[in-house]
C-alpha cells in the first residue's frame, strides 16, 4: 500500500523469511505492513520516541484520541515522515455530514486507515467512505480505507446477529474493512471475506489482558485469519520492548508455518 490504504484487499500473507534473530535484525516488510504500533500516549515526542525504536518490527502507527486530542494532525505529519503509515482511530460516530467533513482532512493528510463506528449507521459509514475519498483527491493521494468498529473487545461477549449485521453494513457502505476481536473471526468472513480484518487486543500467552475482555495471543488471531493485528502494551509496558516484538514476530512466523 502506498499512501492510502484504497478499498481493495491487499495481498496480507504472513511468510516467515529468513531473519537474523538478533533483536536490531527488524521484521521484513511484509510483515511490518500488517503490525500496528498503538501510540497510546499523550504526548508527541514520547509517541515519536516509541515510534522510532520499534520501527523495525511495525509499519503502521495508530493514533487514537488520546494522541490525536493531545497533538492533533501535526503529529499525522511527523510519523508519515518516519515512514509509517498512519491509522487514526478516532472512532468516529456522528452525522453524516459532520463524518465526511472530518474524514475529507484526514484523507487530505495522508493517513492510511480511519476507523468508523459501524453502529453510527449506513450513513454516517458512507460518508466516512466519500469524506476520505474526496479529501484524498483534493491532495493527490490514493484513498484511504474506511475501517468499520464492529463490537468493542472491551465487550466480554458479541451477540453474533448483532455482529453479522454491523460486518453487512460495513460491506455494503463500501468500507475497505473491519476492526473486530479475533474471536469474531469467523463471523466476519463468513459475511464479508474480502474485506481487511483488523484484530486488536493482542497479547502474548499468560500476559496482563488489562481491560480487553476478548483478547488474543498473535499466534491465534493469524491462525483465526487475521489481516492485521494492533499490538500496543504487549510491547510498549513490557521490560524489553524490543525483545516482546521480535516474540511477536517469532510467534507469527511459527503461526504461519504451522509449528
Amino acid at each position: 500500500m502506498a499512501n492510502g490504504g484504497g478499498t481493495s484487499k491487499p495481498g496480507y500473507v504472513f511468510s516467515a523469511p529468513v531473519l537474523s534473530r538478533e533483536v536490531g535484525g527488524g521484521a521484513p516488510e511484509a510483515v511490518r505492513r500488517r503490525l500496528v504500533l498503538a501510540l497510546d500516549v499523550d504526548d508527541s515526542v514520547l509517541a515519536m520516541r516509541w515510534a522510532a525504536r520499534l520501527r523495525p518490527w511495525f509499519g503502521v502507527a495508530k493514533v487514537g484520541l488520546e494522541l490525536f486530542s493531545a497533538a492533533g494532525p501535526a503529529v499525522i505529519g511527523s510519523l508519515l515522515e518516519g515512514g509509517f503509515q498512519v491509522f487514526v482511530d478516532l472512532k468516529m460516530a456522528d452525522i453524516p455530514n459532520t463524518t465526511r467533513k472530518a474524514a475529507r482532512v484526514l484523507g487530505a493528510l495522508g493517513v492510511s486507515f480511519l476507523t468508523v463506528h459501524a453502529s453510527a449507521g449506513a450513513a454516517t459509514l458512507e460518508a466516512a467512505v466519500q469524506g476520505l475519498a474526496e479529501g484524498a483527491d483534493r491532495a493527490g493521494l490514493a484513498p484511504p480505507m474506511a475501517l468499520a468498529v464492529t463490537i468493542l473487545t472491551s465487550e466480554a461477549e458479541a451477540p453474533v446477529d448483532l455482529l453479522r449485521a454491523l460486518v453487512t453494513s460495513a460491506r455494503d457502505t463500501g468500507c475497505g474493512g473491519v476492526v473486530c476481536a479475533a474471536a469474531d473471526l469467523d463471523q466476519v468472513k463468513r459475511v464479508a471475506p474480502s474485506l481487511v480484518t483488523v484484530v486488536p487486543g493482542i497479547r502474548r500467552a499468560g500476559a496482563e489482558k488489562h481491560d480487553q475482555g476478548r483478547s488474543a495471543t498473535p499466534g491465534q488471531a493469524v491462525r483465526l485469519g487475521a489481516d492485521m493485528l494492533v499490538v500496543g502494551r504487549a510491547v510498549t509496558q513490557a521490560d524489553d520492548p524490543e525483545k516482546a516484538a521480535l516474540a511477536i514476530f517469532e510467534e507469527l512466523s511459527d503461526a504461519r508455518t504451522g509449528r
